[in-house]
This record gives structure tokens, C-alpha cells and sequence, in this order.
């Protein structure tokens, strides 16, 4: 099915990155003094010693209330890296592969960034099965019976809205592409800011 001429990756009339990337983007927020960063760090071995008033959490939700109606099934990913000894491998930042390849799709870093160097470096992305402790959660499977068993921790979510609020992509149990995230995180911000949450 050929949803249009656009060979973009996506089809958003307006469509960048941060200028200096993602990667500043982030460490400029965590250098704020009211954020300490603890890396390999589950929430449920630290929610103990963790005071605050009220707080967003951004992890997996199921995760969050340990699992009480059963876990949640995500889709995770492998990332595989190579470097080749050619300026260009591919013609775009992102093809992708959706039927029969292992891989589901292969990323050209530096179409999007503007570097120049005589090698380039690609990211070959395998989908996986998520399993908690084993690899990370990335995507939600949109089905009726997930979601059902999300609605279960929403309604437990809403009992505790006056402390923890959830917000992303696996608090929400919804995909959300990194525009509609940050839309997300902003758009709570304000209702917080308003009182309206």
C-alpha cells in the first residue's frame, strides 16, 4: 500500500532535530541540580527511598503496580551496529525492511546529522520479544485484550493521581513518535502548572 510520494520517514510537513542532537538535548536537562540520574536502576528497588509530593513516572505502568492484572506485552529491540569503509551505505537516513529480512530496518545516522567522514556507521534494528530483566520495552502490541488489561491500571492510575502522575510512551501504553512525546510532556506540564491535574 503506498501511502504517498514522500520518501520522507515520515509524512509531517515540518520535520527536524534538536541542533545539536538529542544526546545534548539530554544532558543539558540532566545537569539540572533537582535531577539525579541513577543508571541500572529498576523503580521498585528504590521506591522506598524515594520521598517526593508528587511524581510523573514515565516507566512501564504494569511494571509500576507489579504486575497485579498481569504483565503488559511490549515489543523490544536490538541494535546492531556497524561501521563501513565507504562514505555512503544507503541513500536515506532510515530504510525500512518489513518483511523479508531479520531486520526491520537500517539507520544512516549522519543523513540526518549533516557529518562528513569518509566512513559511515549504520544501526541495524532487530525486533525482539520483550521480556522484563532480559531487554528493554519499546513499543506497546495494540490489541483489544492489552487493552483491557490496560484500562485495569489506568483505573488504578486515576486513584493515585493526587501523587504519581503517568505520562509516555510506556506509562501511556501508546506509541508515540518523539514529537508527540515531547507534545505529551508539555502539554502535562501546563495542566500541572494550571491545576488541572
Amino acid at each position: 500500500m503506498v501511502i504517498s510520494r514522500d520518501n520522507r520517514y515520515f509524512q509531517d510537513t515540518y520535520q527536524g532535530i534538536p541542533l545539536l542532537g538529542y544526546t545534548e538535548m539530554f544532558c543539558k536537562m540532566l545537569q539540572h541540580p533537582n535531577i539525579k540520574l541513577l543508571l541500572n536502576t529498576s523503580y521498585s528497588e528504590i521506591a522506598q527511598d524515594i520521598h517526593y509530593q508528587r511524581m510523573i513516572f514515565t516507566g512501564p505502568i504494569d511494571s509500576f503496580f507489579q504486575y497485579k492484572h498481569g504483565p503488559l506485552p511490549y515489543r523490544s529491540m536490538r541494535f546492531q551496529m556497524e561501521t563501513f569503509h565507504n562514505e555512503w551505505y544507503q541513500e536515506v537516513g532510515t530504510v525500512n525492511y518489513p518483511n523479508e529480512y531479520d531486520f526491520t530496518r537500517v539507520l544512516e545516522h549522519k543523513h540526518l546529522t549533516g557529518q562528513l567522514a569518509p566512513k559511515t556507521t549504520v544501526t541495524f534494528v532487530y525486533p525482539e520479544h520483550y521480556t522484563p530483566g532480559v531487554n528493554e520495552p519499546y513499543y506497546p502490541i495494540p490489541r483489544k485484550e492489552n487493552s483491557l488489561r490496560y484500562a485495569l491500571y489506568k483505573k488504578d492510575a486515576e486513584k493515585i493521581r493526587d501523587k504519581v502522575l503517568f505520562a509516555g510512551r510506556l506509562a501511556d501504553y501508546q506509541y508515540y513518535n518523539m514529537d508527540q512525546a515531547v507534545a505529551r510532556a508539555l502539554t502535562l506540564f501546563q495542566q500541572i502548572a494550571e491545576g488541572s491535574v
